[in-house]
């Protein structure tokens, strides 16, 4: 069964891609540096405004904003050119990434601020530091000492805050409501209808599950939601596997021929 599209229109979005099997893909300084380069070349090749972006050791976040409808393209060259650098810097064979990346459209402008909070805060759940602007690859740490890279010039943080009011706000941890807000964003799925882009409805996962299942309904059950949008973290919590149970289940139907 293919992959559903991904929603590639003009906006903001919220970008996350790990390494294979959670594995750093950052082993120093070097490898920041030269993702950072190549994140550049390519928001300029394609237009790509980039607001705010962490690399940790094994995973990074970006939040940007696409000018043209080309956003899969971009992020096609930011992550296989790396991976081509980092083998041959590093003298290994095989995937770098655990998966395609991952994107989140941001369609609400009140949940950007919460998004560059998030982000930038990275480095302090990870203890890396205890202050918000002190580590040097979060975009924090560019806007605090004025060394503002070509790619992050249009930010909407320089755009539209002052940058040390702004900070003095990124110090206090996400509030339970901020949190709730990311995890309702996370589970939106979004479409193109007549050239717009409006919020698709959900079906409750519970009603995915409803009726008394063999393995075999339940199974078809969970691939359905699966392709519907939810992630399997949610499925598994709601059938009462683990995730990797749920993740084998979805790999064996996910090319059967006509599973319903």
């Amino acid at each position: 069964m293919p992959r559903r599209l991904r929603v590639d229109t003009l906006g903001y979005y919220h970008i996350y891609n790990r390494g294979v099997e959670r594995r750093d893909i950052f082993l120093d300084d070097l490898d920041k540096e030269k993702f950072l380069k190549i994140l550049g070349e390519v928001s300029r090749l394609y237009k790509l405004n980039i607001h705010s972006f962490c690399l940790m050791d094994n995973h990074y976040h970006l939040l940007l904003e696409n000018q043209r409808e080309n956003l899969s393209d971009a992020m096609r060259q930011v992550n296989s050119q790396y991976a081509i650098y980092f083998n041959k810097r590093h003298k290994r064979v095989g995937h770098l990434w655990q998966d395609r990346y991952k994107s989140w459209y941001v369609m609400d402008d009140n949940y950007l601020f919460i998004l560059f909070k998030y982000i930038e805060q990275n480095p302090i759940k990870a203890g890396i530091t205890n202050r918000i602007g002190m580590y040097k690859y979060a975009s924090s740490y560019c806007f605090l000492r004025d060394i503002i890279p070509k790619f992050l010039q249009n930010s909407f943080v320089l755009r539209e805050y002052n940058v040390e009011e702004i900070f003095k706000q990124l110090d206090t941890k996400l509030t339970k409501d901020e949190i709730k807000s990311l995890e309702k964003l996370k589970t939106k799925k979004f479409k193109k209808e007549n050239d717009e882009v409006v919020e698709v409805t959900m079906k409750p996962l519970e009603e995915f599950f409803e009726q008394n299942q063999d393995r075999a309904k339940r199974d078809r059950a969970i691939l359905k939601a699966f392709e519907e949008g939810y992630r399997k973290s949610q499925i598994a919590k709601e059938v009462g596997l683990s995730a990797a149970r749920v993740g084998k289940i979805i790999k064996s139907l996910e090319f059967s021929p006509d599973p319903f």
